[in-house]
């Protein structure tokens, strides 16, 4: 209708502009009617020119709404050229955070406070579908539909599990079961998010004092572990030289040890210090070695 009013608008404007001479004598106010009326025609043109072409920006989709019926293919950002009877309506599509403070019953029926966030965006595929059926505002839809899921998957832990020690695997069956119930509505859910858990002080007490003598009986199996691996491994390195000792004391036979003493009594005539080395047990003849005269002489 718009683009209608500002066409219509631009023909008379022309209209007067091109007939001022005939509607007018005073040569003055011809002048004046024509800039007048150029100027009118002027913005009547731009204001037409608008409807057709409509800008989306980033992070945005539109979405063409004509007389009711909407169009099934969305706009993308940029330049779009469109029907000026359309009206075009734009959604973000930008990712939303929604901060929830939730009342919900443990598997053993105590009262938790649960304090959860969803973050989601909407798919701009599925714009023309979200605007048909939701409209222009889906977060309560959505903020409801996560409350509930929310509160029946914290129904089948304990709390000790929804304060501690499951919290990863709460957060995983959340956005599994709000991909299957959002996803079909047009909105792509990126993360969600278990921030606090509220449990009564005694509870809470209890479970971080079972929580510390968990840790350190983990602490001290590990300790035990390792003073198991030393002794093996003392063990291990005890009877690696004894069986050493036994192989060499079966193989150190008489002339075995002659050899060893000869090459022992050899080595020591090579000091500097050494005047006569004699090498015997009473059953062979001693062993004289040569002594370098010169080198003992003071």
């Amino acid at each position: 209708m718009a683009f209608l009013i500002s066409a219509i608008a631009t023909l008379m404007v022309l209209l007067v502009f091109f007939n001022s001479k005939r509607l007018i004598e005073n040569p003055t106010a011809q002048l004046i009617v024509k800039a007048v009326s150029l100027l009118i025609s002027l913005l009547a043109g731009i204001n037409a020119i608008t409807r057709i072409l409509v800008t989306i920006p980033a992070g945005a989709v539109g979405v063409e709404d004509f007389q009711g019926k909407v169009s099934d293919r969305s706009l993308s950002p940029g330049i779009h050229t469109i029907n000026p009877f359309v009206d075009v309506i734009q959604f973000s599509t930008r990712l939303r955070d929604v901060k929830e403070e939730i009342s919900a019953t443990s598997k053993e029926g105590l009262a938790l406070g649960i304090d959860v966030s969803i973050q989601y965006r909407l798919d701009p595929a599925k714009a023309p579908s979200v605007y048909q059926n939701i409209g222009l505002d889906e977060q309560e839809i959505v903020v409801s539909r996560f409350r509930s899921i929310a509160r029946e998957t914290i129904a089948k832990y304990n709390a000790e599990a929804v304060y501690a020690t499951k919290r990863s695997e709460i957060v995983l069956q959340l956005r599994e079961k709000l991909q299957l119930q959002i996803t079909p509505l047009g909105f792509i859910v990126d993360e969600a998010l278990l921030r606090d858990v509220k449990v009564p002080d005694t509870l809470q007490a209890a479970i971080e004092q079972r929580l510390k003598a968990e840790q350190e009986n983990i602490q001290m199996e590990f300790i035990l572990a390792k003073e198991k691996q030393e002794a093996d491994r003392k063990r291990i390195e005890a009877r690696g030289q004894s069986d050493a000792q036994k192989i060499l004391s079966q193989g150190l036979t008489p002339a075995i040890l002659q050899l060893r003493a000869i090459e022992a009594a050899e080595k020591l005539s090579l000091s500097p210090n050494s005047k006569v080395v004699i090498t015997g047990n009473g059953q062979i003849s001693p062993l004289i070695l040569p002594v370098d005269r010169d080198k003992a002489a003071p």
